[in-house]
């Protein structure tokens, strides 16, 4: 039985472009999807840095185009892999903020946060934006939240898991569970559609985001959720479909004009956003104009693209969303004839032409369109984190046996791959595997933990490897390795040597390239700095509109020449005076002062000024007297 924790839970997905959060209200038995305070449900997966403060979500997204290099986006990208990492490489060309390789190769994000250079890693930026959820939730629930769901790409692997994981710890949160994200849909799309269905029906998911791409093929039956196969790609999604765009109206932008914009960081930023929100209105209309102002050398750029043109930019990889597909069903070993719903999630799913494909695949089956893909998997996360909270009554009994999506094993004589867990695996899941040593005397052997599907082991993904002391002996001595795979999807791998009765466990807690239990509490300390900063540039911002409200109202007194007549040539110097200076604060180099600058201006204003005000009013009420007595 899955253990219980005390307090509200909330899920959330956590997107490559947006992020959303929901909780369980058992007072109306179902989620609630929570909206920021813009009012939108979904928050963009967005952090800026300036010289003065630190920006994330629809703020930090509304200023990308003015300050490009120090606006972080697509930290999901970055999460879990290495910084020669082929992915990564080719994905630093469209970034306009830098990327270095830090320690282990791990990339380092370089931002210039209030005039200093800084380094973060990708999960301090996924710990800002779970962070900017966990503060949603709190507000609408009116108390404080700690634990939480967070959902994950079906293929991500052991090492995006855990590094998903130390941005929660980081961003002050109890990951009760890591979930898959289509996994988290079809739970949402059971509850709401097919609750309590008696018959097993076979549910496919095909769930396209902004960033990944995934599929899995569930069987639904009583509540019971089993998963029995995933695929998918951790590099799929509608940013690739903008990149495509971008690229287009780049080169038609350089024909027409004979002026490259590819080097220029604030012209892509502006094209991309405008190629976002073609892409938007490519899903319900067949045409999209592009219309930015000044983009260039005070070119102005204006142009169109039709949904045709669009497909055929992007043809390639809707059909690559089609083979995984294709091979998520071959996995699972059954016919696409036997499925009986097809849900779609993920904002990408919207597409015309994806639709179209995936329903010719189905033979003309009809596509369930009545869950917001958009929520879907934020509602799925939540469900499940009420499952794992305490008190809650009125939570459907639900039973989710979800899959590990790739096959796990260790490397023996000849560099082959050796697999103990194979792909698609029911989890959690535990399997032991006995090997033998090689050599006469060895003092040691090395256990390599690879995941992945080609035989040789080398060109599979390195988890990370230990050593396990053995007695001298000839060969052929016994070693027990087992591999163990939690709720989470996280693997534990231990070792023994059976014959001398040595029970000793090793297990990689520190795989080559995860964050070390010392850097994640400097980075929990770092975003306590971090939020300390936020609420200190608020309390500036407030106090400065409190003085650029009280100089309107000064000012606008003394527009009036009946008060001004009265006031002593004294005063008029003083207030003139604290006014200049005041109105310099406020329209010169305001950010870099100090906020009790500001407090003392504001103070010094009021007490050169109501004085004044009180020795005017005293001069009316004499006036009165005088006019009342003749």
């Amino acid at each position: 039985m899955a253990k219980k924790y005390e307090g509200v839970a909330i899920g959330i997905d956590l997107g490559t472009t947006y992020s959303c959060v929901g909780v369980w209200q058992e007072q109306n038995n179902r989620v609630e999807i929570i909206h920021n305070d813009q009012g939108n449900k979904t928050t963009p997966s967005c952090v800026a840095f300036t010289n003065t403060h630190r920006l994330i979500g629809e703020a930090a997204k509304n200023q990308a185009s003015s300050n490009p290099t120090n606006t972080v986006f697509d930290a999901k990208r970055l999460i879990g892999r290495k910084y020669s990492d082929s992915v990564i490489q080719n994905d630093i060309l469209l970034w306009p903020f830098k990327i270095i390789a830090g320690d282990n190769d791990k990339p380092m994000i370089l931002v210039n946060y209030q005039g200093k250079e800084k380094q973060l890693v990708a999960e301090e930026i996924s710990a800002m934006i779970l962070t900017q959820m966990r503060e949603i939730a709190g507000a609408f629930l009116e108390s404080p939240v700690k634990n939480a769901v967070i959902t994950v790409p079906a293929y991500f692997n052991d090492s995006q898991r855990r590094a998903t994981k130390d941005a929660g710890d980081i961003a002050g949160l109890n990951v009760i569970r890591i979930i898959n994200e289509p996994t988290a849909a079809a739970l949402a799309y059971g509850l709401q559609k097919r609750a309590n269905c008696v018959a097993e029906r076979t549910i496919f998911t095909f769930d396209l985001g902004g960033g990944t791409f995934d599929v899995s093929l569930l069987k639904i039956k009583n509540n019971s959720f089993e998963v029995k196969a995933t695929a998918g790609d951790t590099h799929l999604g509608g940013e690739d479909f903008d990149n495509r765009m971008v690229n287009h109206f780049v080169k038609e932008f350089k024909r027409k004009n004979k002026v490259d914009i590819s080097g220029n960081s604030k012209a892509l930023r502006r094209l991309r956003t405008a190629c976002e929100r073609a892409k938007r209105t490519l899903s319900y209309d067949t045409d999209a104009t592009i219309d930015i102002d000044a983009i260039c050398e005070g070119i102005d750029f204006c142009s169109s693209i039709t949904r045709a043109k669009f497909e055929q930019l992007n043809m390639d990889l809707f059909e690559k969303c089609m083979e995984t597909v294709e091979s998520c069903l071959a996995d699972a070993k059954m016919d696409k004839s036997s499925v009986d719903d097809i849900v779609l999630v993920g904002g990408s799913s919207r597409i015309p032409k994806v639709k179209q494909l995936l329903q010719d695949f189905f033979n003309g089956k009809e596509l369930c369109k009545s869950i917001n893909p958009d929520e879907a998997v934020a509602y799925g996360a939540a469900v499940q984190a009420a499952l794992l909270s305490e008190g809650l009554k009125n939570v459907p009994n639900l039973g989710l046996q979800d899959v590990t999506p790739l096959s796990l094993g260790t490397k023996v004589k000849g560099n082959i791959m050796n697999v103990v867990i194979p792909k698609n695996s029911s989890i959690p899941v535990k399997r032991k595997r006995v090997y033998y040593t090689c050599k006469d005397d060895q003092a040691s052997v090395t256990v390599d933990v690879y995941e992945g599907e080609r035989v040789v082991a080398n060109e599979n993904n390195l988890l990370g490897l230990f050593y396990l002391s053995v007695r001298h002996a000839p060969s052929g001595l016994p070693i027990q390795v087992c591999f163990d795979i939690d709720g989470d999807g996280i693997l534990t791998v231990s070792a023994e040597e059976e014959t001398s009765g040595n029970k000793k466990d090793i297990t990689i807690t520190n795989e080559n390239g995860r964050l070390s239990r010392e850097e994640i509490e400097r980075m929990i300390q770092e975003a306590e700095n971090f939020k300390d900063q936020d609420m200190k540039f608020k309390k500036k911002v407030k106090v400065i509109n409190a003085l650029d409200d009280y100089l309107y109202k000064v000012g606008k007194i003394l527009k009036d020449k009946s008060v001004t007549s009265l006031l002593t040539s004294v005063d008029k110097v003083l207030i003139d005076s604290v006014m200049i200076k005041a109105k310099g604060l406020i329209d010169g180099s305001k950010q870099q002062e100090d906020t009790y600058i500001f407090v003392d201006i504001l103070k010094e204003l009021e007490n050169v000024f109501e004085p004044a005000m009180k020795k005017i009013k005293k001069c009316y009420s004499y006036e009165e007297i005088d006019s009342d007595s003749n």
